[in-house]
């Protein structure tokens, strides 16, 4: 390769790294939010969103441009989480027995959990009555009901994060806001949201 195709491949490069930067970078804070949301702590956030850039900047190459770029990082940042998820739980727990006094009650714990994603989002963020409402709808509807109702999102932005149709948006959102209706009446009653 002469001087001449090294400069014209850098430049090339460099573009390329200036295109990423301004289709992925606006969307940093709404990524991080999210991922805090579903992470259990903001390390853990932190790493989520880093190997999301890092993913997302590999498979630039595929990305459309003029198409939603917000909806494509959400989308690998989801995916991400639930990946790692899934290979942590298929790794065998490793234990220091100098530092473990109770086996049983570490391994009572871990049966407890029984792969329960959903619950492992939210257990940590709101009381055990509002993370177990949540825990019983069904996966896409929980998706929408937390991008609208705690991220703020509009019923167009949601259609697109989640691709689907803006009716189906508000289908999925009514029927989790009366699922949990139901399922929290008595909560809000003890706890006075209701008179």
């Amino acid at each position: 390769m002469n001087n001449t195709d090294e400069i014209i491949q850098n430049e090339v490069e460099e573009e390329n790294h200036n295109d990423f930067e301004n289709a992925t970078i606006p969307h940093k804070h709404a990524l991080y939010n999210y991922a805090l949301k579903i992470a259990a702590n903001s390390d853990d956030a932190s790493d989520l969103v880093q190997e999301t850039y890092y993913k997302a900047y590999k498979s630039f190459h595929q990305f459309e441009n003029g198409t939603n770029s917000k909806a494509w990082m959400f989308m690998i940042l989801k995916n991400t989480f639930i990946n790692n998820y899934r290979k942590q739980k298929r790794e065998p727990v490793k234990v220091d027995y100098d530092e473990i006094e109770d086996v049983y009650e570490s391994i009572k714990s871990d049966q407890s959990n029984n792969n329960n994603l959903d619950l492992d989002f939210y257990s940590n963020l709101l009381d055990d009555e509002l993370s177990e409402a949540l825990s019983k709808l069904p996966s896409k509807m929980k998706d929408v009901f937390l991008l609208c109702d705690l991220e703020g999102y509009t019923y167009e932005e949601i259609a697109e994060l989640v691709n689907v149709p803006i009716g189906t948006v508000r289908s999925r959102l009514h029927r989790a806001r009366k699922i949990l209706q139901e399922e929290l009446f008595g909560y809000a009653k003890v706890n006075g949201y209701l008179n």
